[in-house]
């Protein structure tokens, strides 16, 4: 039997940057995930509702590409909110075979509540921080970002 000494990571493997971008990502999607509940939604729900928001008549296609999620997950996630009546597709005015989403009333609502509670977390985070620490992170991330883009 040959034997193989050699570890599997670096010994610093959980001191990298992008293993603390992961455990600050899961913190603050935990955080988020036991916040939306008590309002019946999750935060991909969340996230769903605020980018048909920011930009009405998108299709279930070009959300999928921007979340980068499979077509099968945005359309279970908006078979859900349509059944809830918060979402409703309408025909395209130019392509028949492609339906944009947009937010109905109750869609608003919900959007509105939901981004109370993603408020109120974005403010716990600032206030740990401060003003500072605050700008100085968005600047990394951003930074970040780009950098990944880059390569």
């Amino acid at each position: 039997m040959i034997r193989n000494d050699k570890e599997p990571v670096g010994p610093d493997a959980l001191d990298r940057a992008t293993w603390a971008l992961r455990r600050a990502e899961l913190a603050v999607q935990t955080l988020k995930e036991q916040r939306l509940r008590p309002l019946g939604m999750a935060a991909a729900h969340y996230t769903l509702l605020i980018s048909v928001h920011v930009e009405p008549g998108l299709t279930g296609a070009e959300l999928a590409r921007r979340l980068n999620v499979t077509p099968q997950a945005i359309a279970s996630l908006v078979a859900r909110l349509e059944s809830r009546g918060q979402l409703e597709r309408r025909d395209h005015p130019r392509h028949r075979h492609v339906q944009e989403l947009h937010l109905t009333d109750a869609g608003r609502e919900a959007l509105h509540a939901a981004d109370k509670v993603i408020a109120d977390i974005e403010m716990q985070i600032t206030d740990g921080l401060g003003p500072d620490e605050t700008a100085q992170l968005r600047g990394l991330l951003d930074r970040v970002a780009e950098t990944v883009r880059e390569a």
